[in-house]
C-alpha cells in the first residue's frame, strides 16, 4: 500500500503554484524578447508620428483654397522634406507617411487629382478635382502614441506585435522575467537512446526525455539532457547531485515513481529533500509526484522536482497538466494555468467510476461532428441529387454556416496510457469526470488546450466569413 494519500489534479497544481515563485529579471535586447514576460512598464520617449504625417499619397493643400488649377510648388516624401511652405494658392506633392509641409492644413488623394501640362515657365502644376476639408488624411502629433504613453505594462508577454511596439518605441534593452533552466533525465535500465538498432531483449527507446526536453523548450524555458538513470540508489544519486550542480531550477524525471522495488525516485526525494505529493487522483499519471529541494550551499535557492510517471503518454499529461503551469509561474506569468474551453463530444465516452480522465481529443470548429455517423449521412445527402446522371460531377463542399459551428472534439483513439499516438495532433485535454456508464456523444465537456488552435484541422468546404464580408 502506499504511504501518499490520493489528492485530486487541482489540488496538485495548487500545491505546485503555491511552492514555485516568479525568477528574477534580466536585460535582453529586442531580438531576444519574443516570448517573455515584462518586469517593467515600456513608455514612449516621444510622439508617432513625431511630426504631422500624410495619410496617402496626393497633394497637401490649404483647404481654403477648394478645387481648382495649382502650381506644384515642392515635394515631401518620406524622409526627405523640400523647405518650400505651402502658401495660398500652391500645393506640395506628399506621400504617404510624409510630413506635411509648413502652411498645409490638408491632403487631397492622388486619385482626386488631374496632372496637367507644365506651366510657361516650365513649372509643374495640377487640377484639384475635390476640395478638402481641414485636417484631411493628415495624422496629427501623437494620433499613435502620445509622448509618455505606456504601450506595454509589466506583466505582459511579448509576441510578435509587441516586438514591433518596442521597435516603435525605440525600447532595444528590456527587463524581463528570467526564464527556468529545466533538466530531464529518463529513469531505467530497459531504456535505451532512440538512435539503438536493433533492440536487444527487452529494451525500449527513450521517447520520455526527446518529449519532454521539447515540451519544455516550446514552454521558453532553457533545456539540458541529463540522459539516462539506471535503476541504482548510486547512479540516480550522481544524476540528482549533478542536476543540482548545473543550477537548474526544475529537474524533470520520468519513470521510477510506482512502487515496484526499482522504483527509486520517492526513496531518494525523501532522503534528500520534501515530497509534497506522490499520488493523484488521475487517469492517466496516478503515480505523479512533486518535491522541493532546499540548497543551501547554493545560498538556500530551492529546486522543483517532478516525478513523471515512466509511461508516455502519462509522462505528456502530467506535463501539461502540472509541470507547464509551474515554468510559466516561474517565467512570470499572472495567470499560468492551462485555458480552459467547451466542445462537444463526437463520440461516446466510457466513464471510469474510480478516476477522471484526461482525455486527448483534437478541436475543430464545424457545423457537425466530423468523423461520425451523422457527418457522413449529413454530407451523403448534400452530395445527393436525384435528379442528376450517375456520371454527374458531385458538388464542391461548401463553406459551413458561422453560426450553426461549435467546438467537436473528436478523440485521438484508445487512450492507454503507453499508447503515444494518443497524443498526435492533439490539441486539447477532455475533463471527463469519475463515475459509472457512458458519456454520450453531443455531450458538452471542458477541454483543456494544450496546442495552438490555429492548427485545428479544417472542416470540409471551411467556415463561411461573416455575412457580408
Amino acid at each position: 500500500m502506499s504511504a501518499y494519500r490520493m489528492i485530486s489534479i487541482p489540488d496538485a497544481q495548487d500545491i505546485v503554484l503555491t511552492h514555485t515563485q516568479p525568477l528574477g529579471t534580466v536585460t535582453v535586447g529586442l531580438s531576444g524578447a519574443l516570448g517573455r514576460v515584462l518586469a517593467d512598464d515600456v513608455g514612449a520617449p516621444d510622439s508617432l508620428p513625431p511630426f504631422p504625417a500624410s495619410i496617402k499619397d496626393g497633394y497637401a493643400v490649404i483647404a481654403a483654397d477648394g478645387a481648382g488649377e495649382y502650381p506644384v510648388i515642392g515635394e515631401s516624401r518620406a524622409g526627405q522634406l523640400d523647405d518650400v511652405p505651402v502658401r495660398p494658392g500652391t500645393v506640395a506633392y506628399i506621400t504617404t507617411g510624409a510630413p506635411v509641409p509648413e502652411g498645409a492644413d490638408a491632403v487631397v488623394q492622388v486619385e482626386d487629382t488631374e496632372r496637367l501640362p507644365p506651366g510657361p515657365d516650365g513649372e509643374r502644376r495640377v487640377r484639384i478635382n475635390k476640395a478638402a476639408k481641414s485636417g484631411q488624411d493628415i495624422r496629427p502629433v501623437g494620433s499613435d502614441i502620445a509622448e509618455g504613453d505606456i504601450v506595454l505594462k509589466a506583466g505582459e508577454l511579448v509576441g510578435v506585435a509587441e516586438i514591433g511596439i518596442l521597435a516603435t518605441v525605440g525600447a532595444v534593452h528590456l527587463k524581463v522575467h528570467s526564464t527556468p533552466k529545466v533538466g530531464v533525465l529518463s529513469t531505467g535500465d530497459e531504456v535505451v537512446d532512440p538512435s539503438t538498432r536493433p533492440l536487444g531483449p527487452g529494451q525500449i527507446r527513450d521517447a520520455n526525455r526527446a518529449m519532454l526536453l521539447a515540451a519544455a523548450a516550446r514552454a521558453g524555458a532553457e533545456v539540458a539532457d541529463l540522459g539516462v538513470a539506471r535503476d541504482t540508489e548510486g547512479h540516480l544519486e550522481g544524476c540528482l547531485a549533478a542536476a543540482i550542480e548545473r543550477g537548474l531550477d526544475v529537474l524533470v524525471t520520468s519513470g521510477g515513481v510506482s512502487m515496484g522495488d526499482r522504483d527509486l525516485i520517492k526513496p531518494l526525494l525523501e532522503r534528500q529533500g520534501t515530497i509534497h505529493f506522490g499520488r493523484v487522483r488521475m487517469k492517466p499519471g496516478k503515480p505523479l509526484t512533486f518535491a522541493t529541494l532546499a540548497l543551501q550551499e547554493q545560498g538556500g535557492r530551492q529546486m522543483l522536482i517532478f516525478g513523471l510517471p515512466g509511461n508516455p503518454v502519462s509522462s505528456f499529461v502530467c506535463f501539461n497538466l502540472v509541470v507547464l503551469p509551474a515554468l510559466r509561474k516561474m517565467a512570470g506569468w499572472a495567470r499560468p494555468e492551462l485555458r480552459r474551453v467547451a466542445a462537444r463530444l463526437t463520440s461516446d465516452l466510457k466513464l471510469d467510476p474510480e478516476r477522471p480522465e484526461y482525455h486527448r481529443a483534437t478541436l475543430q470548429w464545424s457545423i457537425v461532428p466530423p468523423g461520425t455517423c451523422a457527418a457522413a449521412t449529413a454530407a451523403n445527402a448534400a452530395s445527393l441529387d436525384d435528379s442528376a446522371s450517375p456520371s454527374a460531377p458531385q458538388p464542391q463542399p461548401q463553406p459551413q454556416p458561422l453560426g450553426a459551428c461549435e467546438l467537436w472534439a473528436i478523440s485521438t483513439g484508445n487512450q492507454i496510457s503507453s499508447r503515444l499516438l494518443s497524443a498526435r495532433s492533439a490539441n486539447a485535454l477532455l475533463e471527463i469526470p469519475s463515475a459509472s456508464g457512458i458519456l454520450p456523444a453531443g455531450s458538452l465537456v471542458s477541454a483543456l488546450l494544450i496546442d495552438d488552435l490555429g492548427c485545428m484541422p479544417v472542416p470540409p468546404g471551411g467556415v463561411a466569413t461573416t455575412p457580408g464580408f
